[in-house]
């Protein structure tokens, strides 16, 4: 095995501890109760992810056409603004000082469902916007593969969540570190297979794409919530950033963890996450601290 191979290999083994570590982590931090309550405002339950599911695929979609964006980095916004549900989603709204639980729960559902929804949506963009013959996904290996590492760690911490929630909280500090931990070495390894163009990427349309897309993703968020400045500070931070996991996933399973993709998927991820932490610091100067979610 050469060098190069290893290096792969150890990458897709990081990505998926990193994959299921946060949807477990995600599963522990959520009690039943949480979910229950969220789940009672049905209208802003369906405003959220109808902005999620449609207008964020659409946006993304929509920002790398206007920007004319080349195939590698507009098969990268394609599978990122695919992908809602970002668990940095939720330390956004705490920095906004916003509706924590409400973000919380609303994110966790977005990235649960978005295992499923993900490679056919980013499937049917790649496809309507004409890339190329050879570029797609395998949409049913994707969905397999995803929903698995996704939906099954979750349900796993929802249920020990439920019937020992002393040792939910307990376990969660570990696996909550594990996953932080394998994020940053994701985006170190994709950093370290694709320097070259994400140098390239500074000053670019892509990064300029990432920015009005996020920032078009915060404004959506914030007006389809019919709720006060807290609620809608939660609909709006958890729009921009992606679930990253299935994004990094297809590019190893579709494109052999092509670098320029790589890359582009870095350089739009980072700036999803500057735009939501310019954003979140501006809100929070406005309001009085946010109160914790409820964790018994």
């Amino acid at each position: 095995m050469g060098v190069a191979n290893l290096m792969a290999e150890i990458f897709n083994a990081v990505l998926m501890v990193f994959i299921v570590a946060t949807m477990l982590s995600a599963g522990l931090s959520t009690t039943l109760g949480q979910i229950r309550a969220v789940f009672s405002r049905w209208g802003l339950v369906i405003a959220v992810l109808l902005t999620g599911f449609v207008v964020r695929p659409l946006v993304g979609w929509g920002v790398a056409e206007i920007f004319s964006l080349a195939v590698p980095a507009f098969i990268a916004m394609a599978l990122l603004w695919a992908c809602p549900g970002a668990p940095f989603g939720t330390k956004l709204v705490v920095a906004s000082k916003g509706d924590v639980q409400t973000g919380a729960v609303l994110q966790v559902v977005m990235a649960s469902l978005g295992s499923i929804t993900f490679a056919p949506t980013a499937n049917a963009i790649i496809g309507a916007a004409d890339l190329g013959a050879d570029v797609s996904l395998p949409v049913g290996e994707l969905i397999k593969t995803v929903a698995v590492l996704q939906l099954v760690p979750f349900a796993l911490g929802l249920f020990i969540r439920h019937w020992t929630p002393k040792r939910a909280k307990k376990w969660n500090v570990p696996i909550g570190k594990t996953a932080g931990i394998t994020f940053y070495a994701v985006l170190a390894g994709a950093l370290l297979g694709s320097w070259e163009t994400l140098s390239d990427l500074i000053g670019s349309r892509v990064i300029l794409a990432a920015i009005v897309a996020s920032a078009l993703m915060i404004a959506a968020g914030w007006f389809i919530s019919s709720g006060g400045r807290q609620q809608r500070k939660a609909t709006a931070l958890i729009q921009p950033c992606t679930n990253s996991g299935p994004a990094f996933a297809a590019v190893a399973l579709a494109f052999d963890n092509d670098p320029e993709i790589l890359g582009a998927i870095t350089g739009i991820l980072l700036f999803q996450i500057v735009v939501g932490l310019v954003v979140a610091a501006r809100a929070s100067r406005k309001d009085a601290p946010a109160e914790e979610p409820v964790t018994a």
